[in-house]
């Protein structure tokens, strides 16, 4: 992958709307122009659910980077504290993208060396308009084979949802959150303050 230009050409490039840019419903539209209105920027956040299965997560410093924006593509990279505090995990970026028929959110998974994991690129399309705010992403058919080969069956039923505000709304936030549709405990969030940038972090592994 390219590494990203100067910031401010991302941010143009990301609010543009051009003749090749597939139309979106309002809902996505707005919420589009809410992500991309982030480019260049980080935000730090962290663990606010509390299901067990993600206790490793707790107290974990995050930093969501919005590191590469075009017209149809927002890439944020997650980083995360290692629980021993001796660095950072930075292999897991969020992929936005506009396709002919919505939002297409996959996951790019990287090694330190860059190379990709085993379990990567998974993810799903919107189905439905959804929100200015938030729109889910119910798993794909990719991605269910793909948990099927790696034997991870507990994710078959994955939706994963991003909520977004606007930059310079009061209190604005961003989500990531995971559910499952087989199971109505599962549940992981995180969230970020977007009132307070902070200063962006090095570049995700890979990219």
């Amino acid at each position: 992958m390219k590494p990203p230009g100067p910031l401010l050409a991302l941010s143009l490039a990301a609010c543009a709307h051009t003749p090749d840019t597939p139309p979106l419903p309002e809902p996505q539209e707005r919420f589009w122009r809410a992500l991309a209105g982030h480019c260049g920027k980080a935000y730090g956040g962290a663990l606010a659910s509390t299901d067990e299965r993600d206790a490793d997560w707790r107290g974990r410093a995050m930093v969501a980077h919005w590191a590469e924006c075009s017209d149809t593509r927002i890439a944020i990279a997650l980083h995360v504290e290692e629980g021993d505090g001796s660095g950072w995990d930075r292999s897991r970026t969020w992929v936005v993208s506009r396709t002919a028929d919505g939002l297409r959110l996959k996951h790019d998974h990287r090694h330190a060396d860059g190379s990709e994991d085993a379990v990567t690129q998974y993810g799903g399309d919107t189905l439905s308009p959804g929100t200015s705010r938030i729109q889910d992403f119910p798993v794909d058919a990719f991605s269910i084979a793909l948990f099927e080969r790696e034997g991870l069956e507990a994710s078959l039923t994955n939706v994963w949802r991003i909520e977004v505000d606007p930059a310079g709304a009061g209190g604005a936030r961003f989500a990531y959150q995971l559910t499952r549709r087989n199971d109505p405990t599962r549940l992981f969030r995180a969230e970020f303050d977007l009132t307070k940038p902070v200063a962006a972090p090095p570049a995700a592994w890979g990219w």
